[in-house]
């Protein structure tokens, strides 16, 4: 009787690993992260203004936060963008959702108006009038951050 030869069975792991690295790749190009915020903004003391829960806006696709840091850089989800560029988000969220969409500027109490004013600009030439700007209602002269204590001038 013949002996039948039996080939060990190789398994190729590149292909696997291959496959394996461009999932990771493009999980980590899809990821939302869900707080997408920048942390040099400091926001304008509004103590009597509605609450707004962090949680609220972010989970909401609906809403667009804009922000203007102090030296007058217009960004969103802190990416900065251009005046063209600006208007074509939110041109295209406006056309996307109209009434349900909500537009929220996060400015840093120091940022200038002019610059503040140039979203406002792009806004009402869309045809976006109710606009919310994002404020806190706890004092800024914490650590590391203060204008001073309340009273005394900046």
């Amino acid at each position: 009787m013949a002996k039948i030869s039996r080939a060990e069975a190789e398994l190729q792991m590149t292909p696997m690993i291959d496959v394996v690295f461009q999932l990771i790749i493009f999980f980590i190009v899809t990821i939302k992260m869900n707080e997408q915020i920048n942390d040099d903004i400091i926001l304008e003391d509004a103590p009597y203004g509605p609450i707004i829960e962090s949680g609220d806006q972010s989970q909401n696709q609906r809403v667009l936060t804009i922000e203007v840091d102090k030296r007058g850089w217009v960004t969103i989800q802190n990416v900065p963008v251009n005046g063209s560029q600006l208007r074509g988000i939110v041109q295209d969220r406006y056309n996307r959702y109209r009434d349900a969409f909500s537009l929220m500027i996060r400015a840093d109490f120091r940022s200038q108006h002019k610059d503040v004013r140039k979203v406002m600009d792009v806004c009402s030439a869309i045809g976006i009038w109710r606009i919310s700007f994002v404020a806190v209602q706890e004092h800024k002269y914490t650590v590391g951050r203060h204008r001073g204590p309340p009273g005394r001038g900046y």
